[in-house]
């Protein structure tokens, strides 16, 4: 008898067990809208069909106060940080462009692997710059590599970062080529359905896609595609697609935040999102997959624009700039060499073999590009990276350009612009706009959270884009990447 209960014990335990099965969606998608401020959720609001951006908003979760923690808001840096929980700091994107070993070299650029798909460099790319794990990674080593994970867009760095290193492909366009591509890092051949989806909408090699509404298009073809002949979402193993629409960042750049170009990208994007929604209720099924859209960072306004409306604005025209101070401090040194060697995104080397010839001390030349900077009306600080703890600046940008800072790869100095002084024109016929600083026009991105067990809601907790990663490993259950910094943020249930 007591052989019989240990058994009937041992039975019900196994059942509750096999009851207690950990849920997860059949299908997560990452949708990074390049550039998308925060507003143009509300902007654009009553232009928005039933059926995209306002079925988000209407249905979905909103962190209405999500902010990048970080100094530069650049596109490379934000989709890392998204999909990694953590700042350049950590996981080594600094930038679009940074320098190693003293060179200028583009964040996702590999000679080590061969394009697929095209012979052209912009085939020739790879995560190995990356020094953090993601999220797809987290999930791969959750469901032992049985999870699919694809990253789609027609920006390379907003396709292969977002995949992080366990992917099963990145697909990204080759203008060259006038189609997607990827490269050796992940296959030796394009998958027949890639081979298949580039036949029905490339286009004539050299056409610049990214910079038409036609660019948004493709991206939700290519990533339809995925789901269709990848089989996303249709087992029980969650799947991840990241997904980036690029379109909107170029447009942005040529035209600004406002006016036909912008609004039409838009509408576009809430166009292509309503179809990609019939998508993925038809093939995942409603409630089967957990959807989040946010951005790797905003846009200030065109100046001439703020200007036209009495608000202080400017193009500050870096490059011209530094030449000017460059030639100063040549003058005061006696050297016809540049002292200034680079400056990415606010982020400024020094040319140290030059400094050396001198026999002044790089700590005596920053001194003084410091001083020649600071003359310049347009910039409110500049710091010396190594002495940014006890520089006089305000606590919340110390923080940020110390998460952004990475000895081996950032520069030597970090200047802060005015609010509405970007890098840009400051020709009173110039058009477009551009990003990177830490005002709220270029940090304040929209989250939203959509599907398998999201309750429609908003909050205004503070959130930072770091957050978004250790969100979704949490509603996954599966363990942050491993550089994570940001918590998770579950008030959505």
């Amino acid at each position: 008898m007591k052989n019989v209960l240990i058994a009937v014990c041992l039975l019900a335990a196994s059942t509750i067990q096999v009851q207690a099965k950990i849920e997860r969606p059949k299908l997560v998608v990452g949708l990074v809208v390049d550039q998308m401020r925060w507003d143009y959720l509300y902007y654009y609001y009553d232009k928005f069909q039933e059926g995209g951006l306002k079925r988000l908003v209407d249905q979905g979760y909103s962190y209405e106060n999500t902010m990048i923690d970080y100094i530069p808001t650049i596109t490379a840096v934000g989709h890392t940080s998204i999909y990694t929980g953590t700042c350049p700091a950590f996981h080594g994107i600094t930038g679009n462009n940074f320098h190693v070993d003293g060179k200028n070299v583009y964040c996702c650029t590999d000679t080590n692997v061969q394009g697929v798909g095209s012979k052209s460099k912009e085939a020739q790319m790879s995560p190995h710059r990356l020094k953090s794990t993601g999220i797809g990674d987290m999930l791969k080593m959750a469901t032992d590599q049985k999870a699919k994970v694809i990253g789609v867009a027609l920006k390379d760095r907003a396709a292969i970062l977002p995949a992080g290193f366990s992917a099963d492909g990145a697909y990204w366009w080759d203008t060259s080529a006038g189609h997607f591509v990827t490269s050796t890092y992940y296959c030796q051949e394009l998958p027949e359905w890639v081979k298949k989806i580039n036949k029905k909408i490339g286009t004539k090699p050299g056409f610049d896609v990214k910079s038409s509404n036609m660019g948004v298009t493709k991206t939700f073809e290519m990533a339809e595609a995925a789901i269709e002949n990848e089989q996303m979402g249709q087992d029980d193993i969650t799947d991840l697609l990241a997904v980036s629409v690029s379109s909107t960042d170029v447009i942005g750049h040529a035209y600004g935040t406002r006016g036909n170009e912008n609004e039409g990208v838009y509408m576009e994007l809430d166009k292509q999102l309503a179809h990609f929604f019939e998508i993925l209720d038809s093939k995942v099924g409603k409630g089967n997959y957990l959807l989040f859209l946010t951005a790797d960072h905003g846009a200030e306004h065109n100046h001439n624009v703020l200007k036209s409306h009495k608000i202080p604005a400017g193009g500050l025209q870096t490059k011209t700039f530094i030449k000017e101070v460059n030639k100063t401090i040549g003058e005061q040194l006696g050297t016809s060499e540049q002292i200034i060697s680079d400056e990415i995104a606010g982020s400024v080397y020094l040319n140290h073999s030059a400094i050396e010839k001198t026999g002044k001390t790089v700590d005596e030349v920053k001194a003084m590009v410091i001083a020649e900077f600071n003359k310049n009306p347009n910039i409110l600080f500049t710091v010396d990276y190594n002495k940014i703890l006890t520089s006089p600046i305000p606590q919340l940008i110390r923080e940020r350009a110390i998460n952004g800072y990475m000895p081996s790869r950032s520069g030597d100095l970090l200047y802060i612009a005015r609010e509405g002084w970007e890098n840009v024109s400051n020709k009173p016929d110039y058009t477009g706009t551009t990003h990177g600083m830490w005002n709220p026009s270029d940090s304040h991105i929209p989250f939203i959270l959509y599907g398998w067990h999201v309750n429609h809601g908003e909050s205004s907790e503070p959130t930072k884009n770091v957050d978004i990663a250790p969100t979704i490993c949490e509603m996954l259950h599966i363990q942050m990447p491993n550089s994570c910094v940001g918590n998770a943020k579950l008030s959505h249930k």
